[in-house]
């Protein structure tokens, strides 16, 4: 085992001059930056990719739009936008630039019974949208047009509506979204339409200077009863796959079944609204005007000024990477986890304390440099965040502390390197090789959700199965005596949820906050500060892992099979 030689910790003197904008969690995208709060048929609310329960060979892309949907909102329910380009993109392969494969949703509407205020009467339905769905997979280069007038089912106003003779005469609603699962030319499964809104926060609460939980009352699910629209696709893995890759993985880690995944929406350019009432739109071009990889991260991580131009960027914009890296080596998040900063003023967080001298040495807070005093020591040979391996991509500069952990969740992915692995063998040393854990790393440098299709699936009725994705798969490795007590590469339950992928049961507010308070470090041996060299399972860790949001689960069961999102609320429930 290497012995350490670390070098000094520069401890600098960090001044604030201002508090700006408190940017706390918002649900995953839903109107989160001031531009796209004004349209939202065309915003992004959430993006999942995980491997299908129920069918392990394909995997599971669900992008939803039009935030908080209120199910009774008539006489003008909610549908996809026309003149939208709703675009899932997907990376297999980071030595080349951009996407390599793209799906592309376009709608229209159209009115079966203009006479009537009602949305539907009589069997005809107003605002019926259908759907085209296009596929490039050179990059953008051409396209194919594999589903033609896809159905969408209507929105689910209430019985009279949907069920009865002067309706439409359905024996019900789930009979609506079964007639709209289709199957592409191509082999995906599709589903568009009106579904509940996966997601679950207390809104009231995170806007509430950080009150989550709820200190003064019980929480409340913000988005409880509301509605999204999805965009559904079950794409089979061998479709996904670069160009010449076995399909049968090496092992559960085989870097050649990462892909990265994002969605977006764009507009043209140019929208003329005329004085009877009508617009067009026009232009010489798409611009795009929201976009969604990785949950929270316009919220959590990108400051409110910025908020609109990142929507803007592509995925792989190079001015990203040279301008925004520093919200992710140091998020405003981390100052309300840290007593040196405003830790006291957000009470809520007190379990949620982030390691200032970690082993002793390590200052993983807002400006500190976290491992970067160990830059050129002997002790990261090999390793990650050796220049030698990755150049300077994890361990780039002082005043950092980030870039070890958070910014390759959200930025790379992770790889199966020390010190990326779990601390269980490595005896104390977090830059040894430990117990094998993830490898989704795609490092394109790329805001995306990336997911390892070899992981297997945790099946959702496993007594082990947890809303907590990775976090509970470590915890597992760490502590649990049918994985703890070796080194070999095991599947753990849960090691194919977030954030590998996102499965619609992963509770990423819960997650990315634990996270945040250094969960990642302390898995893979950086322990929090009440650490005495004895059990790592200390009192400031528990509290990390005992933490709650107050809501931690969604108001609605998924079902069991494609297309996985719950039914959309009833106008009358």
């Amino acid at each position: 085992m290497k012995t350490f030689h670390f070098q000094p910790l520069r401890w600098g003197v960090i001044s604030m001059l201002l508090l700006l904008v408190f940017n706390t969690l918002n649900a995953s995208s839903h109107r989160e930056a001031p531009l796209i709060a004004n349209d939202p048929l065309a915003d992004n609310t959430d993006l999942y990719a995980f491997r299908s329960p129920d069918n392990p060979n394909t995997i599971t892309i669900i992008a939803n739009y039009i935030p908080a949907e209120l199910p009774y909102g008539g006489p003008n329910y909610n549908t996809f936008g026309e003149n939208i380009r709703y675009e899932i993109h997907i990376d297999n392969d980071a030595s080349k630039w951009g996407d390599e494969i793209t799906y592309r949703f376009t709608f229209t509407r159209t009115n079966g019974d203009p006479s009537t205020f009602f949305n539907i009467r009589l069997g005809q339905q107003n605002l019926r949208a259908s759907y085209t769905l296009e596929r490039s997979t050179d990059g953008g280069n051409t396209w194919q047009t594999i589903v033609q007038n896809g159905i969408v089912p209507p929105p689910n106003i209430g019985p009279r509506s949907i069920q009865s003779p002067v309706g439409l005469g359905a024996s019900d609603y789930e009979s609506l979204i079964t007639a709209a699962i289709t199957t592409a030319s191509t082999g995906e499964k599709v589903f568009c339409g009106p579904a509940d809104d996966p997601f679950y926060v207390d809104l009231g609460g995170v806007f509430d200077l950080g009150n989550l939980p709820r200190q003064d009352g019980p929480s409340r699910d913000g988005i409880g009863r509301l509605n999204v629209h999805s965009i559904c696709l079950q794409i089979p893995i061998t479709s996904l796959l670069k160009t010449g890759v076995n399909p049968t993985p090496v092992n559960i880690l085989d870097p050649n079944f990462v892909i990265g995944v994002w969605a977006s929406a764009s507009r043209p350019s140019v929208r003329t609204f005329h004085t009877d009432g009508t617009l067009t739109d026009g232009g010489d071009g798409w611009i795009q005007v929201s976009r969604l990889g990785m949950p929270l991260t316009n919220e959590v991580i990108i400051p409110t000024a910025f908020k609109d131009y990142w929507n803007s960027l592509p995925a792989y914009e190079d001015v990203y990477d040279k301008f925004l890296d520093q919200f992710f080596w140091n998020p405003e998040l981390s100052l309300y986890m840290d007593d040196r900063f405003y830790g006291g003023a957000v009470p809520a967080f007190a379990p949620l304390r982030i390691q200032t001298s970690s082993l002793g040495m390590f200052d993983f807070g807002y400006k500190k440099d976290g491992l970067f005093a160990l830059k050129g020591n002997p002790a990261l040979d090999g390793t990650a965040l050796d220049d030698d391996v990755f150049g300077t991509l994890l361990l780039p500069q002082a005043a950092a502390a980030r870039s070890v952990d958070l910014w390759p969740i959200f930025h790379t992915g992770v790889p199966n390197v020390a010190p990326y692995q779990l601390a269980t063998g490595k005896e104390g040393n977090p830059l040894a090789a430990g117990k094998p854990f993830i490898n989704n790393f795609l490092p394109n440098q790329a805001d995306m959700l990336r997911l390892n299709m070899a992981v297997p699936v945790t099946p959702r009725d496993d007594p082990n199965f947890s809303s907590e994705g990775l976090i509970q798969a470590a915890v597992l490795g760490l502590t649990d005596p049918a994985y703890n007590t070796t080194t070999d590469l095991q599947f753990i339950p849960n090691m194919d949820g977030f954030p590998n992928g996102r499965r619609l049961e992963d509770d990423v507010t819960l997650i990315e906050l634990q996270a945040v308070s250094g969960a990642v470090l302390a898995a893979v041996g950086l322990w929090y500060d009440d650490f005495d060299g004895s059990n790592p399972l200390t009192q400031d860790l528990l509290d990390v892992l005992g933490y709650r949001t107050g809501v931690n689960a969604n108001d609605k069961v998924f079902k069991s099979q494609f297309p996985y999102v719950a039914a959309p609320w009833s106008g009358v429930e």
